[in-house]
């Protein structure tokens, strides 16, 4: 028999002395007080009869737990489930108070001292605690059920809750991988644009896009990095629409030195920045200017992208894939800790704010393996 398992069972057993023990002390003081003027023969009497009781319950009540849990699953059938353990409490009283008796023998309350052991005795204490046995039997019976109840419980979450976050995992990887096709087909538009009218600055862009799917491949899986890595890749990003739109796009950045060691998830700015180029700056033939800033303060990591904004995009709203994808991935990382807020500050102006929990390089590695927890947290 394996170790694990003969511990399993001692440890059973250690649990159902410890809880007969108490629970026959108990009962020993409220059918035998003990006696002040003769304290320490009396207590030591009401000590052994106890304990004596105590083994001859524990005994019976670790199988009694086994053979509940191997006998539930035929628990369909109610009438023959309850006529199955009702027949166990004659073997169990049987049992049990011989196993007592075997152990202390019959105490006569007439002469007050032990007697010697017979059948009749035997018969005699079976007679007067037969009530009490079936109860003690019904009690282990519905304990022993309300366990392995209380188990199954607990492993239907433990498996509901490793398909949530493999669940999450999936959908948050799905999430990942829906951005670097979304933007590649938004920026390979941008570069036939000028493949007519600017060859070689369309040529320089098509390097400058493959050095950032390189950079976007090799970097590592987990889901939050440095917001310093994350301003690299969206500068590399804005530099190239920049190739693009020359003169008629302008780049602001406002980012607090504090916040560039803070976690942020991958490919979180750059799709915001892509919002604002392709609803702000675009469709208005004078170009126009991005801002990108960063602040924390009081656990709380804002990161804000705004741009020059014209009527069409506000009547869009921009709601896009690139702002979808974000939502979704705020909610899969974060639950409610995070947000993002579009607003149109006033009629040029377009706002998207990130407000998220200031993690540092430990916290955000405890919270990359906890972050699929959070689905329907």
């Amino acid at each position: 028999m394996p170790a694990p398992h003969l511990r399993g069972i001692a440890r059973a057993y250690l649990l159902s002395i410890a809880f007969w023990c108490g629970m026959s002390f108990l009962m020993g003081l409220q059918y035998k007080p003990i006696d002040y003027g003769n304290f320490w023969p009396s207590f030591s009497d009401l000590l052994v009869q106890a304990g004596a009781r105590a083994v001859a319950l524990a005994l019976w009540t670790p199988p009694i737990f086994y053979l509940v849990g191997k006998y539930l699953p035929r628990s369909q059938n109610r009438v023959r489930y309850v006529l199955l353990w009702s027949s166990g409490a004659p073997v169990f009283i049987l049992l049990h108070t011989g196993i007592f008796w075997l152990l202390v023998p019959p105490y006569d309350d007439t002469l007050h001292r032990y007697v010697a052991r017979s059948l009749h005795s035997w018969l005699e204490m079976i007679r007067t605690g037969f009530a009490d046995e079936s109860f003690i039997y019904l009690a282990n019976v519905v304990a022993g059920h309300a366990y392995w109840y209380l188990k199954r419980v607990r492993r239907q979450e433990a498996e509901r809750y490793e398909y949530e976050q493999a669940l999450a995992a999936s959908e948050l990887q799905a999430l990942k991988m829906q951005l670097q096709p979304h933007f590649l087909f938004n920026t390979l538009h941008g570069i036939t644009t000028l493949i007519d009218s600017d060859a070689k600055t369309a040529q320089a862009m098509i390097v400058k896009l493959s050095n950032l799917l390189r950079a976007s491949l090799e970097r590592d899986r987990s889901d939050l990095i440095p917001l310093e890595e994350e301003l690299k890749f969206a500068r590399e990003y804005l530099e190239l629409e920049k190739m693009r739109f020359g003169s008629r796009l302008t780049v602001r950045w406002l980012v607090a030195p504090e916040t560039r060691r803070l976690q942020v998830p991958q490919m979180i700015l750059q799709p915001l920045a892509e919002n604002a180029i392709r609803h702000g700056i675009a469709p208005s033939r004078e170009g126009g200017w991005v801002e990108i800033a960063a602040h924390a303060g009081e656990g709380i990591l804002n990161i804000e992208v705004r741009n020059s904004n014209n009527a069409t995009a506000k009547a869009s709203g921009g709601t896009g894939v690139g702002l979808r994808n974000v939502e979704a991935r705020l909610k899969y990382l974060y639950a409610g800790e995070a947000g993002l807020h579009l607003t149109f500050p006033d009629e040029r102006t377009a706002s998207v704010r990130l407000t998220l929990p200031a993690l540092g390089a430990e916290a955000a590695k405890a919270h990359d393996h906890q972050a699929p927890t959070a689905v329907h947290g």
